[in-house]
């Protein structure tokens, strides 16, 4: 499978037990919906498929697996940090009207003092607050992403018109 055929899940972080078990770290935000009885990972760039023997899901964006063949942890410390993709054919399907905040990256973000400030690269999600970055001439310009700092969002045109503080811009010049 070529890795256009797939989209990144989360990868494998760490080994637990001696027979071979590891934990799953999922960066996909609906990882409960996810048909997880086959997993691609990543090596050498290529996409190698596994067969899930058993894997118990956890609150915490993680989960512990057993793969075919990897019963051992000497054979599991070989995929510590590889990446894991499913094929987009088994890409849960989301409500239209469902928008999250990640849905913000590739927004053109307007301030309503500074004018245009650039377009959110990344959303990265925290315990307190959702945080944007922004390619703001070269430079990862970051804010959070609150109402009390947003003023709309126009789907259509994908623009993000936001008040920052006062100084928040200047930082980054």
């Amino acid at each position: 499978m070529n890795i256009n055929d797939a989209f990144y899940i989360g990868y494998i972080t760490k080994t637990r037990g001696l027979k071979g078990e590891m934990q799953l770290f999922f960066e996909f935000e609906d990882y409960g919906e996810l048909d997880l009885d086959v997993l691609f990972l990543e090596l050498d760039k290529k996409l190698v498929p596994y067969f899930v023997d058993s894997i118990k899901l956890h609150n915490n964006s993680t989960a512990y697996l057993n793969l075919e063949d990897v019963d051992h942890v000497d054979k599991a410390k070989e995929l510590i940090k590889k990446k894991v993709y499913l094929p987009n054919d088994k890409m849960p399907e989301r409500d239209p009207d469902d928008f999250r905040y990640t849905d913000l990256v590739g927004y053109l973000v307007i301030d309503e003092h500074e004018g245009e400030i650039g377009e959110i690269t990344a959303v990265q999600e925290f315990p307190q607050q959702f945080i944007a970055t922004v390619d703001f001439d070269g430079k990862e310009l970051m804010f959070p992403l609150s109402e009390d700092l947003i003023l709309g969002i126009d789907e259509e045109e994908q623009v993000i018109e936001v008040e920052l503080p006062d100084g928040l811009v200047e930082m980054y010049r």
